[in-house]
């Protein structure tokens, strides 16, 4: 047996083992039991009501709102019961050195997208925050740039196409990752095959493929969703599949106008 498979098989045994850990495990309560809305806003409001604060394309409507209901489950079932055991095994201390990891590795996309962008201001800070991070901050693991008053310059690619005149596109719902657009899963894919290519082209040769990668984003999903105070249905509002819709669409014409 290769060193990847065993590594593949304990990562697999130790999810396992946090998922069986979680039901003994006391847990933080993120959400009241509320059921799935059975009834869209257009059923209940009469068009001579008003209109919707933001016109949105949602043809696969039916599609997104079953992936939705996955989500919902699925984070109530598996992402945040392990979200759960992680808080609560792991000292906030070192919570806040991982998120910090995190964020420095992530600084490439904001590099890339920014330079794309033609943003050099913004690309020299995230340089200049990447090479204090990692020096002084101990590989990234504390953040002495942001005292120095050189904050995160966010950037993805679907804010790239849309700084170009890229459209959105019709509104998706990915399983897992949730709200989408067509423009931004496209450059979610560009920014996840950039990193992995610089990534791999980086590993040492003692490491096997696919394990620091592998490891790191089981990590980084885990401190992402930790990070992330949206709960599914903690509105108790019938509408807001809608209402999701609206504020992520709204959200992004900010990004890309900024």
């Amino acid at each position: 047996m290769t060193k990847s498979i065993r590594m593949k098989i304990l990562l697999l045994v130790t999810l396992f083992g946090i998922l069986l850990l979680s039901g003994c495990s006391t847990l933080p309560k993120t959400t009241a039991e509320t059921q799935p809305p059975e009834r869209t806003v257009e059923q209940v409001v009469h068009p001579d009501d008003g209109k919707l604060a933001i016109e949105v394309s949602d043809p696969l409507e039916g599609f997104n709102r079953g992936v939705y209901r996955f989500n919902y489950y699925f984070d109530k079932f598996v992402f945040l019961p392990i979200v759960g055991v992680y808080t609560f095994i792991m000292p906030d201390y070192f919570q806040d050195r991982v998120s910090n990891f995190v964020d420095n590795i992530f600084e490439f996309n904001n590099f890339t997208n920014n330079l794309l962008q033609l943003k050099f201001k913004q690309t020299g800070i995230t340089l200049a925050r990447f090479a204090i991070n990692t020096t002084v901050g101990v590989a990234g693991l504390w953040d002495p740039a942001t005292s120095m008053n050189l904050r995160r310059q966010p950037e993805d690619f679907g804010q790239t196409l849309g700084h170009y005149g890229v459209g959105s596109g019709p509104y998706l719902v990915l399983p897992i990752l949730g709200p989408s657009s067509f423009r931004d899963t496209t450059g979610l894919v560009a920014d996840t095959l950039a990193f992995n290519y610089v990534a791999k082209e980086l590993e040492s040769d003692w490491m096997e493929d696919n394990d620091v990668r592998l490891i790191f984003s089981l990590v980084a999903a885990v401190d992402k969703r930790k990070r992330q105070p949206f709960r599914y249905y903690a509105t108790g509002s019938p509408f807001e599949y809608e209402l999701v819709r609206m504020l992520y669409t709204a959200k992004r014409k900010i990004d890309v106008a900024k």
